[in-house]
Order: C-alpha cells, then structure tokens, then sequence
C-alpha cells in the first residue's frame, strides 16, 4: 500500500470514530461526509454502494467494504463526480460500462482488491479527462492491447503489486502526457523499446521487482526526458556500455539488488550528467571503474557488493559527493589518496569490511565530514592525527575491531575519552588484546596500562640483577654502570582478571659525567 492509499485508509478509520460532519439525512447511511463534496464509505457489511448521494459530492471514496462488483448502471446517477477511490474492498468484477457516465473524473483507483483478476476492454473509454489512475495490488496477470488509448490526459498510472508478466507493444503508445508509471513488483521477465513507445514525456519509471535480467542498449530511446529510473530487485547481471547514453536528464539512477558485477560511468555515454543519486547496493560487483563522468553525483551507494579494492582515481571530479556507502564489501586496503576530492562528503560508510589499516591521510581533505563508519572491520589501531582534520561535530562508529590497546593505541584512546559523545555503541569499542584487557571498554582504561612489551635490542643490560628470595618477599638487586631515571612497575594479576599495579620511580642526581 503506497502513501496516499494508506492515508485515505486511515482518514476512513478516523472518520468512523468522529461521526459525520454533516446531518444523517444529508450523508448516505454507513457514509461519512467531509464536507457536501466529500463522502467516504467504510463498512465490512456494506455489499452495494448508496444510491443517494447528493449531485453535489465531488469526491468518493470506498474502502473495506464487501462491495464485490460494479454494474453498468452501479455509479450512473453520480456523473460529476472527480475522483473516485476504491481501496481494500472485496472487488471482484467490474462490468466494461461501469464507468460509462464518469465523463468528470481526474482520479480513479481500484487498488487492494485480491480477487480482482483483469479488466475489460473498454473500461477507460469515457475518461479522456483522467490524469491520474491507480491500479495496485490486485490480482492483474494480463493487460490487453488498447486498454488505455482513450486517456490522452493521464499523467500518473499505476499497476504495482500485480501478477503480470508480460506487456503488450505500444500499450502506453497514446499515453503523451503521461509523466509517472509504476510497474514495480510484478512478474515481469522482458520489456523492449516498444513497450514504451509514445511515452516522450515520462518523467519517472519505476519497474523494481521483477523478473527482468536483460535490457537493451535501445530501450530508453523513447523515453529520453526521464529524471528518475528504478530497476532494483530485478536479474540484470550485465549492462551494455552505451546502455544510458541518451538519459541526458537522468538524476536517479537505482539498480540496487540486481546480479550486476561490474559498473562504468561508459554506460552514460556523455561527459556530464545530471545524475545525483546512484544506488548499486546489494549487486555482485567486484570492479569499478572511474565514475568522474557523473560530476553531479550527490549520493554513491555501493553496499553489500564484493569489492575487494579499489583504484586511486575513482572518485576523481565527483566534486559534488556528499553520502558515500561503501558498506558490506570485501575491502583489505584503501588507497590513501582515494577521497582527495570529494571536499563536499557528510558520510562515508566503511563499515562491515576487511579493512586492518588506514593512512594517516586518508581524510585530510574531509573537512566537512558529519558522518564517518569503521565498525566491523579488522583494525588493531589509529594513525597520529587521524581524525584531526575535521572542523565539526562529528558522528563516528568504532566498535567490531579487534583494537590492540598497547603503547600504540594512545592517541585513540585520549581522543575516544575526549569526544565520547560523537562514538555511537561507545560501551562496544572494546580491547581485542592484550589478553589482560581483552573485552575491557576503551573508555575504561587508563592511559598508562597501554604498554607495548619491550624488544630484546631496547631492554638494559639486566645481567648484573640477581633475584633473591626471603619467606614471602622478592628482592631484585641490579648493579647499573651508568646513572639514569629508572622506573619499575610490577603487576599482579587477581584471579577475576583484574590487575593490581606498584611503581617505583628512581631519579638519582646525576652530574654530567
């Protein structure tokens, strides 16, 4: 049920605990009146529409009744009447004539009827002032040829939510005007060139979810002027290099949940675009090329693919880019140079990869950045300065990696301290090791327990130290050669894990020699 439907749906059961607005003797029974131009009928007992409606309603509106057919004559006596709407009602039939008298109408819906099979040529034939017709979710297999050559006026039609498969050729052919069709969720397996011919001023396309895996490189040659196109949930694994090149208008681009594995900005075909959102999640892509054609992108979504890299150049003259979504892919390593140029960029999503280090320059350029994801990746640490180019407020996600907190950590750890309120799930950035604070928050720890065991070319000459034992005490004695501060910690650890730690600090008075 899309927006509008379900809005008339919840103004009908709103209506029916507020009463009518009007008198009873002027609002039919089991009705209720909005104003004198205004009636909605909604009653599961109601089998037949009223016959009493003033010549003065304008708009009628029918949902959740158990009104299952419509006769020639059913609607005759309402001949002025604009919009019609018949929504989640038990229709079943609707007889050729039906809408015979219904000269007036703008907006007719018969939607959420599951046992409404098909419709008879000729349904439409008086309705040449129609604009808008929605026909979602019945039980539609089939459209006939001719079926809407008499509605030179429409703009919108829907027949999404059906169980068509397949189109007839030039089934829109006198739909001139029209500038919104919505196909989606059918079973469509094909559609051609010809299955939109006379469509020259369609503005949005929406054919997702269906069954289509191949298009043609000619196929949206008569349907030029679109700005949005939507072909996610379908099988397309492969699309021609000049597929888009005459969509020079083009702003939304979906093909998310398709079988694609590969994707080039040569498929528009021209230098600029006008595109703006771009969405290929959940494809099977493992290359990309450069995409620095679509110089008006917005909006990059490239999530749950299988990309394992990608080249340096691949964001070069995306200037405009603002959300990036490079989420649920394979990747190990980023180039450093590879976001150089999107100075626009609010997110950048890198969570749910591979990822085990990033540069310390990877986002020098992110001044603006509002939105950054790591979670869910393989890193141990932070470079110095990591996120010190951001100039606002900013929301990070950290958590999923398995971060080393040693000596190495310290820049990560004082900054995760100092901005705990930009980490999203803070509580989950936890130590992968040490095993001592394995599992231990970030945010717990003190800053000097990040320790990193020291390597035998470091550590002094202990050689001359002897361990001494009395009762329960142990002595270390250490002759040193040369005078220096010295520190010794000794740790114990108690059996819940936690540890318990004494310092000593040394600072004799050394001379110069």
């Amino acid at each position: 049920m899309d927006k509008e439907s379900g809005l008339i749906l919840f103004l009908a059961l709103l209506l029916c605990h507020r009463g009518n607005t009007q008198s009873q003797t002027s609002c039919p029974y089991r009705c209720h009146c909005f104003t004198s131009v205004q009636i909605l009928c909604s009653d599961e007992r109601m089998i037949s529409l009223p016959r009493n409606m003033s010549r003065q309603v304008k708009d009628f509106i029918v949902v959740n009744s158990a009104v299952s057919y419509l006769f020639s004559s059913t609607l005759e006596e309402s001949p002025q009447l604009t919009k019609l709407v018949f929504l989640s009602n038990a229709l079943r039939s609707v007889h050729a004539q039906a809408f015979e008298h219904l000269t007036e109408l703008l907006e007719l819906e018969i939607s959420g009827n599951p046992w409404l099979e098909h419709l008879y040529l000729g349904t439409f034939s008086k309705q040449g002032n129609l604009t808008k017709l929605l026909l979602n979710f019945n039980r539609f297999n089939a459209v006939l040829p001719g079926m809407f050559d008499h509605l030179k006026q429409l703009e919108t039609l829907q027949m999404k939510g059906n169980i068509i498969s397949d189109l007839p050729a030039f089934l829109f052919q006198n739909l001139q005007n029209l500038r919104v069709l919505d196909l989606s969720q059918n079973k469509l397996e094909n559609v051609t060139r010809e299955t939109f011919s006379g469509l020259a001023r369609l503005e949005i396309l929406r054919i997702n979810n269906n069954l289509i895996s191949n298009l043609t490189s000619n196929m949206f040659h008569n349907i030029s002027q679109l700005t949005e196109l939507h072909f996610e949930g379908n099988q397309i694994s492969e699309l021609a290099d000049d597929i888009f090149f005459v969509l020079t208008k083009l702003e939304v681009l979906n093909l998310r949940g398709n079988l694609l594995t590969i994707f080039s900005d040569k498929m528009f075909g021209f230098e600029t675009t006008h595109l703006r959102e771009l969405n290929l999640k959940g494809n099977r892509l493992t290359k990309l090329s450069s995409l620095s054609s679509l110089t008006s992108l917005t909006d990059l979504i490239l999530s749950s693919n299988q990309l394992s890299d990608l080249p340096e150049d691949i964001f070069r003259n995306v200037t405009a880019l603002e959300n990036l979504d490079l989420s649920e892919n394979q990747l190990t390593l980023l180039p450093e140079m590879i976001f150089h140029d999107l100075s626009s960029i609010k997110a950048i999503h890198l969570n749910n990869n591979n990822l085990s280090n990033v540069g310390s320059k990877l986002f020098e350029d992110q001044l603006l950045l509002q939105q950054l994801y790591l979670s869910d990746n393989q890193l141990e640490t932070l470079p110095l300065g990591f996120f010190d180019p951001f100039l606002i407020q900013h929301t990070v996600r950290l958590h999923g990696n398995p971060w080393k907190c040693d000596c190495r950590m310290s820049y990560l750890h004082d900054w995760v301290l100092t901005n705990s309120r930009d980490v999203e799930m803070l509580d989950r950035v936890v130590c992968g090791s040490p095993g001592y604070l394995r599992r231990r928050a970030v945010v717990s720890i003190d800053r000097d327990q990040l320790v990193c065991p020291v390597s035998k070319d470091d550590t002094p000459d202990l050689r001359s130290c002897s361990l001494q034992a009395a009762g329960d005490i142990v002595i270390i004695k250490c002759k040193m050669d040369k005078c220096s501060p010295l520190t010794v910690k000794v740790q114990f650890q108690e059996d819940d894990g936690s540890i318990m730690e004494h310092i000593l600090k040394n600072e004799p008075h050394c001379s110069n020699d």
